[in-house]
């Protein structure tokens, strides 16, 4: 797990982010156990109560289930659910992508055409 120090994004939105897309992307199945909190707190040289506040998020979220003693264990991840979480993503990078081409004084159409272009790549 990367980390960036620099980041505009706290440090524990940047390790719930990670999780979140590893478990979304299937590299972290139903009934694993994420790394313990003073675990990757010291692997990462972070505060326990970053890490924490990053698996609470998760925890908030259904994706991760808290078991006394033992840890934070990944929940079953609903099909629907997973389809509504990648299109949040989605809906949040447009934007995002929206908002960077309205200062970059694009035009609708601009952006359209970018964006078709660019899924004409990533088929190739």
């Amino acid at each position: 797990m990367k980390i960036s120090q620099n980041s505009k994004v706290p440090i524990y939105q940047q390790i719930a982010d990670s999780f979140r897309t590893d478990i979304l992307e299937g590299r972290l199945g139903q009934g694993e156990y994420l790394p313990s909190i003073r675990g990757l707190a010291k692997e990462l040289k972070i505060s326990v109560i970053t890490t924490m506040k990053a698996y609470e998020e998760l925890e908030s979220e259904g994706m991760v289930t808290a078991v006394q003693g033992k840890g934070y264990y990944i929940n079953p991840q609903d099909g629907e659910m997973l389809r509504e979480q990648h299109m949040r993503k989605v809906e949040d990078a447009l934007m995002e992508a929206i908002k960077c081409a309205k200062i970059a004084g694009m035009t609708d159409d601009e952006l359209t055409d970018t964006l078709k272009t660019l899924l004409r790549f990533e088929e190739e």
